[in-house]
């Protein structure tokens, strides 16, 4: 898939360095379910997501640069869940922005999805900001819904969650 600047493709094997660019970076990985990768982690993470058709590489076009990912995963009911992680480098440039509506589209496009949603942590601004400027709505807070994480004594440290939304017949 290919939009002004960038191209999106599966991943493969040998992202795995940049993958490490990024997911290796505490920022980052702040509001994921799971805390920075290593370099073997991150070998790994590249198998994975290889052989799982639900997240993307976002990559620059001219360079063939992996700057970040976009998760796209059927749920039920013609749903799709969209999510996005990109390396802080090439935030602040429109990138997730591009990417996003390339996936939105093919989403209702080709998969003929009839709802896209996302859930973010309130205290993740540029997510919920991100998601807000592609035209999804925000549905909901849910609060302390989900857990990623546990504290010292291994409590799970519950989270809030926005969820926002967008109907094929609002595209």
């Amino acid at each position: 898939m290919k939009t002004k600047r960038l191209s999106i493709r599966k991943f493969t094997e040998e992202d795995w360095q940049d993958l490490f660019d990024y997911l290796s970076k505490e920022e980052v990985v702040e509001f994921e379910p799971y805390d920075v990768l290593s370099v073997e982690e991150c070998k790994k993470e590249a198998i994975r997501r290889s052989q799982d058709d639900s997240f993307w590489a976002v990559c620059i076009a001219e360079t063939n640069k992996l700057i970040g990912n976009i998760y796209l995963a059927s749920q039920e009911f013609d749903t799709w869940e969209l999510g996005d992680v990109f390396n802080p480098e090439f935030q602040g440039k429109g990138y997730a922005t591009e990417a996003a509506l390339a996936l939105i589209e093919h989403a209702f496009k080709e998969k003929h999805a009839h709802r896209i949603f996302a859930r973010c942590n309130p205290l993740n601004v540029s997510s919920w900001q991100l998601l807000e400027r592609l035209g999804l709505r925000r549905e909901g807070h849910l609060r302390q819904n989900i857990w990623f994480k546990k504290d010292g004594r291994g409590k799970p440290i519950w989270v809030d969650t926005f969820e926002y939304a967008i109907l094929a017949s609002e595209y």
